[in-house]
């Protein structure tokens, strides 16, 4: 499989992708809006179902708060209309670490000092688990989701798009690079046919590609290009100049 070939495989799945991290960045986006106050637990009487002398074998309560030696609550265990949920804060009353289960997917949540989500791991329905890394505006900058294919990285600018991507298939490796406005500009990876690099315009159309390639003519016969080559391409995507050693 030559790089142009992957290219257009990695494309159907960028597709998928983006539509994962925006459910990512939807689903914390949710759970802040929806519970960033701080949970408020209410202490009940725990009820100890064995009656046998000696330690219980089992306690059952809706709420476990554990203060610290100054009386201020440093954890609650408690369940909400979206399920479970642990909260851990720091000595300010700050929540510092949610953990829950929300719609039956499991989530883990940590903030700063000032109570701003600042990374999220999550598992969606579908086994997909995924890692966003927040800045201090609340925008996710990273994220990291393990698909069927592989493991995607994506780095976001601050208006959300994404400027490089790090993809790990059954082919191999494969590093591409946006513009701002999310039109590739390079990619450069391996298959097994070799390595490859390709240049981009800002049309989304090859310029350039170093490495194993293939071309068509105009009367339909293809051109195949070794490892070794350089190819230079019109912006109409016909070959002006090529180098084979």
């Amino acid at each position: 499989m030559t790089i142009e070939e992957r290219l257009e495989n990695m494309e159907r799945e960028v597709g998928r992708l983006k539509r994962r991290s925006r459910w990512l960045l939807g689903a914390t986006l949710l759970v802040v809006g929806g519970l960033i106050i701080p949970v408020v637990f209410e202490t009940t009487a725990l009820r100890a179902r064995s009656q046998e002398p000696g330690p219980a074998k089992q306690i059952r309560a809706k709420n476990f708060v554990l203060e610290d030696e100054n009386g201020e609550i440093r954890a609650g265990l408690g369940t909400t209309k979206d399920g479970p949920m642990l909260c851990m804060y720091d000595e300010k009353g700050g929540m510092r670490i949610r953990l829950a289960v929300i719609e039956d997917n499991p989530y883990l949540q940590m903030n700063d000092e000032k109570n701003n989500l600042r990374a999220a791991l999550s598992v969606t329905k579908d086994g997909t688990p995924g890692l966003m890394l927040v800045d201090e505006k609340g925008e996710a900058r990273v994220t990291l989701t393990v698909i069927k294919a592989g493991p995607d990285l994506r780095l976001l600018d601050e208006n959300l798009k994404t400027r490089v991507s790090l993809i790990v298939d059954k082919e191999g490796p494969a590093l591409r690079i946006y513009d701002e406005k999310e039109v590739r500009r390079a990619v450069l990876g391996t298959t097994k046919d070799g390595p490859g690099l390709m240049l981009f315009d800002e049309n989304g159309t090859a310029r350039f590609t170093a490495g194993k390639t293939k071309t068509e003519t105009p009367d339909g016969k293809t051109i195949e290009y070794p490892e070794s080559s350089l190819v230079l391409f019109g912006p109409d995507g016909k070959v002006i100049w090529s180098a084979i050693k």
